[in-house]
């Protein structure tokens, strides 16, 4: 009996020994260090166009831009976007559009976002309904002419002239991106919502989920073309609940039982919806194999916002379907910045009294505080696949 004591006590003493050294070697190991990102190439539609579709057709309106910028800035918020924050995040100025001409600065990225664009072209005019020409595959061959002309501008050595002779150039050579930085740049996604929402307009719910796979193989296609044009780092956001937007709601009176699921929205549009982040996610994983240099993350966009929309009180928001800037109902629709008559009276639709305690700014796009929210949930990797923040987005997994 004493000599299998005394070997138990050797054991456990060695097992603290074990666990100590262990410890130890632990706390030696360094956290990944941040990724250091040169610039930010974003893709998407308005929930991230800092401006492309004001500068190809027509500037938003005031109020739009009044809780941030005060004036309209290209945004569909009364502030700042997802993508802004993730740019602050990251330490990185605002994306310019790569559609404006004027007063763009694409040195640390370009936003090829425009608002009302799709994954799947719609063959479509904007002036029908609101479908921006700019689909991802344009998208990404702008992405494709801006890289080529950057890296060519280098080549030629103008460039090179510009920055040797900094003061008659002072500006030239400081708005451009370098050559070598765009593989080690981070790639955003926020695409999806408006191929839904079209699918809807156009198509049955089956013949919209048979087309689904289609739209997701597009996707997985403009990811594929980036990454041979030298993109690494991907961080993709896959649809929100689309059922849960204020203008999907409103209009409804007296729905029959299941229309509506707990939570008060549309039941068979959110179930789109996940089907569609279903096989997107499987696209993903197929990436990851394929694709075998990148770092690709997904983020649970659907999980994030959902969350936020079912405990708005608890978060110090208001109604959920409350919409800020917009007059909607039965029959008629005055959107944001717009006037229109109503039962003999002149209408404008303005800001609400107080856009930081509304989750939706103008019915279909959230407010600069429910950005923020959802932003600041994101990014530490709380909702991403694999659970990484963003500064460390560029490490394998």
């Amino acid at each position: 009996m004493e000599g299998i004591i005394k070997n138990a006590r050797v054991l456990l003493v060695a097992i603290v020994l074990v666990s100590l050294a262990l410890d130890v070697k632990a706390r030696r190991i360094p956290a990944a260090p941040p990724c250091d990102f040169p610039a930010i190439y974003n893709f998407g539609d308005s929930n991230s166009d800092t401006g492309g579709i004001s500068a190809a057709f027509w500037p938003l309106p005031p109020p739009y831009g009044v809780s941030y910028f005060h004036r309209p800035a290209g945004r569909n918020s009364d502030g700042r976007l997802i993508i802004d924050f993730i740019a602050e995040q990251l330490g990185l100025p605002y994306l310019s559009p790569y559609l404006d001409s004027i007063g763009t600065n694409f040195r640390h990225g370009a936003n090829f976002a425009t608002g009302g664009s799709t994954i799947r072209r719609q063959n479509e005019s904007i002036f029908e309904n609101g479908i921006s020409p700019f689909s991802l595959d344009i998208q990404t061959m702008q992405f494709d002419q801006f890289k080529a002309r950057t890296s060519e501008l280098y080549h030629q050595g103008e460039l090179k002239l510009m920055q040797d002779n900094l003061f008659s150039h002072p500006s030239a050579a400081r708005k451009l991106p370098r050559p070598k930085e765009f593989s080690r740049a981070l790639y955003t996604f926020d695409i999806g919502q408006n191929d839904i929402a079209a699918g809807f307009r156009k198509l049955t719910m089956p013949q919209l989920r048979a087309t689904i796979p289609n739209i997701v193989d597009q996707f997985g296609a403009a990811v594929t073309n980036l990454y041979q044009r030298g993109a690494r780092t991907f961080w993709i956001h896959n649809t929100g609940p689309i059922g849960c937007l204020p203008v999907a709601t409103v209009k409804v009176q007296d729905p029959v039982p299941g229309y509506l699921d707990e939570h008060g929205c549309v039941k068979n549009q959110n179930e789109i919806a996940i089907e569609f982040n279903r096989l997107l996610k499987n696209e993903i994983v197929e990436l990851r194999l394929k694709l075998t240099e990148a770092r690709i993350i997904h983020v649970d966009m659907y999980r994030a916002k959902l969350e936020l929309i079912t405990n708005a009180k608890n978060q110090g928001f208001e109604d959920p379907f409350k919409i800020c800037c917009g007059h909607h109902g039965i029959g008629y629709d005055v959107w944001c910045g717009n006037k229109a008559n109503l039962n003999g009276s002149e209408v404008f639709a303005g800001s609400c009294a107080n856009p930081s305690k509304v989750i939706s700014w103008d019915g279909v796009h959230y407010s600069e505080a429910a950005n923020r929210w959802i932003a600041n949930h994101i990014v530490n990797g709380s909702f991403s696949d694999p659970p990484i923040s963003i500064s460390s987005a560029c490490h394998k997994a």
